[in-house]
């Protein structure tokens, strides 16, 4: 027998019209959060960023693809990393269908990562993926959108991510749980594997000069995590009190 509070379909609906008035002002809450985003000031970018494509080697401007808008997700992909991040590729499941919908509302969608643009086909073919994917290897638009650090700066916590500096200094890295659990599914240590993190950045494109409008890091890429929103909306929700569950889409199945 379920613990769960039940009731009947009368006292199901004056709870759910409680809600609902609720997820009303959450929905306008977001509205305005949106255009608060589309009102920050854009920064010019006038240093050279070099990438690995499919079409070759491209600066920044090219990986718009002949759009006005581009979204990057910072794909945690690190050059030692034998397979890409677990989670980043649960977030990349989603791309598939939609990016061709930005596409065609004048946004480019484009994944970058610091490993090798062959490590990015290869896993990319067994992910079954199509969304464009950029290699930044050499370069340092990782570091500059702080979602890549040197070793030294590993050691010495001078690490800024999320918009705060700290974190995830070299001796009090964990060594069991989840970050130990995906370093170990990306064929690295913990120390190599959190050299890079997850999140997005946005840039817009005109009169041929780049400009950086937009980023969020951590727990920001939520919001574009398709999976989320539906497990908010099940009935046991996220349901992670164990921790994280997800593997990559074809790794299910596979755990002894």
């Amino acid at each position: 027998m379920t613990i769960h509070m039940t009731g009947t379909r009368e006292e199901w609906l004056a709870a759910r019209l409680g809600l609902l008035k609720e997820e009303k002002e959450l929905t306008r809450r977001s509205d305005e959060l949106a255009r608060r985003r589309q009102e920050l000031p854009w920064v010019r970018i006038d240093k050279e960023y070099r990438f690995e494509t499919d079409a070759g080697n491209v600066a920044l401007p090219e990986l718009f693809q002949g759009r006005s808008q581009l979204l990057v997700y910072h794909f945690m992909f690190g050059p030692d990393y034998k397979a890409g991040c677990p989670s980043c590729s649960a977030i990349a499941d989603g791309f598939n269908g939609f990016h061709l919908h930005l596409g065609n509302h004048d946004v480019t969608l484009m994944a970058v990562s610091r490993a090798p643009l062959a490590k990015l086909q290869a896993y990319k073919q067994r992910m079954g993926w199509t969304f464009p994917w950029a290699s930044s290897a050499g370069g340092d638009f990782s570091h500059d959108f702080n979602v890549s650090f040197t070793e030294e700066e590993q050691r010495s916590g001078a690490i800024d991510y999320n918009y705060r500096r700290g974190g995830f200094v070299m001796d009090a890295l964990p060594t069991t749980g989840p970050v130990a659990d995906f370093a170990a599914m990306s064929g690295t240590d913990v120390p190599t594997y959190t050299r890079d993190r997850p999140g997005m950045s946005a840039f817009v494109l005109e009169d041929g000069v780049v400009y950086h409008s937009y980023s969020t890091y951590s727990r920001g890429v939520d919001g574009i995590w398709s999976m989320y929103p539906w497990l908010d909306r099940a009935p046991k929700g996220r349901n992670e009190a164990g921790g994280p569950w997800w593997r990559r889409h074809d790794e299910y199945g596979t755990a002894e």
